[in-house]
């Protein structure tokens, strides 16, 4: 984030280019922005949470709890459960016990049975989020530079496309700390049922114990 060159072109007057830096370099007073976006797959309506912080799986989940605070428990509001499709790694990868237990109180909070299904190692491209979402933001602030959290935050929320898409933007300046530890003791008090197929990248997180079966009455 800064005064620094963003691909693409943009009209300006003739002879009045927007200056920009040659190189680019973390400057601690701009600080950082870390977008973290939704993508509604059944809608239009996508959104984007702008971290200032660190890009860790606590970072991820708020992002999706704002989501459906904001958005997603309004648009559908009898729904119980969520399916949410991730890439194998990053912060939100299948092997971060730190996603599962942050996943696991949203779940609790919203009453949600959280499914995950994560796309396999190296096949990140096919998740439409890149496409239907990124790739339109990408779009929209071609050759502008990213000066400020305020241009950039704007600049998403102003971002559409012909397919209807609009575009909801945050900024989240909470604090999230990098290496907290989850213990083998945290992960088994969850509530998290493997599926049988690849039950590392498929799983079901539920806001509580699972219900009993009980004998049919004849």
């Amino acid at each position: 984030m800064g005064p620094y060159q963003n691909g693409g072109r943009e009209w300006q007057p003739v002879g009045q280019p927007e200056r920009v830096k040659t190189h680019e370099f973390m400057d601690t007073a701009l600080g950082k922005a870390i977008p973290y976006g939704v993508d509604e797959v059944r809608g239009t309506q996508g959104f984007v949470s702008v971290g200032t912080d660190h890009d860790t799986a606590a970072f991820g989940v708020h992002a999706v709890r704002t989501w459906w605070t904001g958005d997603g428990a309004l648009a559908y509001p009898k729904t119980r459960r969520l399916l949410i499709c991730a890439d194998a790694g990053g912060s939100n990868g299948y092997r971060v016990r730190l996603w599962k237990v942050e996943l696991a109180r949203l779940a609790a909070e919203a009453g949600l049975a959280i499914t995950v299904c994560h796309f396999p190692p190296g096949t990140s491209k096919w998740n439409k989020v890149e496409h239907r979402l990124f790739a339109a933001i990408s779009t929209n602030w071609r050759g502008k530079p990213l000066t400020n959290h305020a241009v950039i935050v704007s600049l998403i929320g102003a971002t559409t496309s012909r397919t209807g898409l609009t575009v909801r933007a945050e900024l989240d300046q909470r604090h999230y700390p990098k290496g907290v530890k989850i213990s083998d003791e945290e992960m088994a008090a969850l509530y998290l049922e493997p599926h049988s197929f690849h039950g590392d990248w498929n799983y079901t997180l539920r806001p509580g114990p699972p219900a009993r079966r009980t004998p049919s009455m004849v």
